[in-house]
């Protein structure tokens, strides 16, 4: 697997190309974007209503928020028993944000303010 590919980026730095296949993966899923979209929507959401709201088994949610856990997406905060999730906006905006778009154009086609 490679971990980090020198890119010709004006900052200089490296592009960890891994890190962003874990989080395109996370959103190749639907019920992930639907739970994505959910706690865009309601903010902070506890595991127990998030069940109700996409109709689906703990189990197989736990399964769903242990990936956009792991990949950055989400956040969780334990209160006593019950775990709230919410949307990383600062990953998701980085994330979706002309960055990463700057590292798939051309050197000599960058704008000045790309990638830096």
């Amino acid at each position: 697997m490679i971990k980090e590919i020198p890119v010709n980026l004006v900052s200089g730095e490296t592009v960890d190309f891994a890190a962003y296949e874990t989080k395109f993966k996370a959103l190749s899923d639907q019920k992930r974007l639907q739970i994505m979209y959910e706690l865009t929507q309601k903010g902070s959401v506890c595991v127990c209503d998030l069940v109700e709201i996409v109709e689906m088994p703990q189990s197989k949610l736990s399964y769903h928020l242990k990936i956009l856990l792991d990949a950055g997406l989400i956040k969780r905060e334990t209160k006593g028993t019950w775990s709230y999730y919410e949307l990383n906006h600062a990953e998701v905006n980085r994330l979706l944000s002309p960055e990463l778009c700057c590292i798939f154009r051309k050197t000599d086609d960058r704008p000045s303010n790309c990638c830096s």
